[in-house]
């Protein structure tokens, strides 16, 4: 989820450090803190990948910043990512927000179509948080009112995000 979040953010524009982990962090810092920690390892990784590039800029009270951009060969990585993304961004909700923040980016609707496809069959697909056996537990199965609680909820946005998927699909179709 860091690697394609820093890529999308860079993709978009320059940023230095600091810039980037703040967009990261109201991105999925609720999920996950992203600490200095993390993420200059992970901006390391990438520049030694050949993925970004580093370029140091005087700093507006003392101290040099690092402005980071992306190379092609990172620009390359991000669309990669992004046409066929390893299905734990298709079905953890948290790295399908990540993912879907940057799908602008590619530039085919068919294969921003065939993404929002693959979430759509997910979503389809019967599913619970709660389970009778092998049997997935629906709102009216549930006495706990706090287990109801969640099975609500998340039908809710299930119902949300599928209408959505197929006002979206029928756009991109239609391109």
């Amino acid at each position: 989820m860091l690697d394609l979040a820093t890529l999308g953010f860079l993709y978009e524009e320059p940023l230095h450090g600091y810039e980037l982990r703040t967009r990261i962090a109201k991105l999925t810092g609720h999920v996950r803190a992203i600490s200095h920690g993390t993420l200059y390892p992970a901006i390391k990784r990438m520049e030694k990948a050949g993925l970004l590039v580093r370029e140091s800029q005087p700093g507006v009270a003392a101290a040099p910043r690092h402005m980071l951009s992306l190379t092609e060969e990172g620009r390359q990585a991000l669309l990669a990512q992004l046409r066929k993304p390893d299905d734990p961004f298709i079905t953890d909700e948290n790295r399908w927000f990540t993912l879907l923040a940057f799908l602008r980016h590619l530039p085919d609707p068919k294969a921003q179509a065939d993404v929002l496809r693959r979430r759509l069959a997910f979503l389809q697909e019967p599913s619970s948080f709660f389970y009778s056996g092998d049997r997935p537990l629906r709102i009216a199965d549930v006495e706990d009112p706090f287990r109801r609680g969640v099975l609500t909820i998340a039908k809710a946005t299930s119902e949300t995000e599928l209408a959505w998927l197929h006002e979206t699909l029928e756009t991109l179709d239609a391109q």
